[in-house]
């Protein structure tokens, strides 16, 4: 096997008293699609803004290829365009259009010409099916347009990884398909993603692995099937169940 794109060895992380990570071990390989589920107050979502070191590990490593991203000389500017994320609560500009927002990074951080930032950003827009959107402010798209912004804007900086983080919690349930439509896509294209979701489905039919966190600690790990069909750990068994019963109420 190669050499893991991604690697987290006994990562931790506390907020004062409450320990929200607590000893995780990841390796992930280039191409591989990981996502995660558990249920709210997990440790999800911190897990994976420590990643890029949005929140800062309290203890344990993690290497982005030969990069210690724990390193306190890591050049964490540099790492985080290696490691794009996407949020739930979307960070677009509202005076810009939707190009002029996937090229903003490109042109001030890669120091882009403005040209080659526009070919690139309209690249970056195509692919996510908004070429019709390209000139709308954000105030004229829909929550889920805006969603696929943000994956463009993500991806114009050409990042070895892409992290998700509940990207369609927000939205209206109609909206959902269109920005899972774009991320089974990139899946398929081979870009490396880690994606924290409640959308069961789309974990079914997009991940390579499926990591279930519970207070902090990844309780199991496993294929679609094996989690899904068969999980081995009760805590999972009674999430699934609650998930499904949820679904039902709908």
């Amino acid at each position: 096997m190669n050499a893991p794109v991604l690697r987290v060895v006994d990562l931790h992380k506390r907020f004062g008293a409450l320990h929200v990570v607590r000893g995780v071990n990841l390796e992930v390989q280039r191409g591989e699609v990981i996502v995660v589920v558990g249920p709210s107050g997990s440790g999800k979502s911190s897990f994976l803004r420590c990643l890029n070191r949005l929140e800062e590990p309290s203890h344990g490593t993690i290497h982005l290829g030969d990069t210690e991203v724990t390193s306190a000389s890591a050049d964490l500017p540099k790492i985080r365009r290696r490691m794009g994320m996407v949020f739930q609560h979307l960070n677009l500009f509202p005076h810009m259009t939707a190009v002029q927002n996937v090229m903003e990074g490109p042109r001030t951080v890669l120091s882009i010409r403005t040209a080659a930032a526009r070919t690139l950003a309209l690249e970056m827009l195509a692919r996510v099916h908004l070429t019709d959107k390209v000139n709308a402010r954000t105030w004229q798209l829909s929550g889920g347009q805006q969603q696929r912004v943000a994956i463009a804007r993500a991806l114009a900086m050409e990042p070895e990884v892409m992290l998700f983080d509940e990207v369609t919690s927000a939205l209206d349930p109609e909206l959902v398909g269109e920005v899972l439509t774009v991320m089974k896509q990139l899946a398929d294209d081979g870009m490396t993603m880690i994606v924290v979701t409640h959308e069961m489905a789309f974990a079914r039919r997009v991940a390579h692995r499926v990591l279930m966190f519970d207070q902090g600690v990844v309780i199991e790990q496993g294929s679609p099937d094996q989690i899904f069909e068969a999980p081995a750990h009760e805590r999972t068994r009674r999430f699934l169940r609650r998930l499904a019963w949820e679904e039902q109420s709908t």
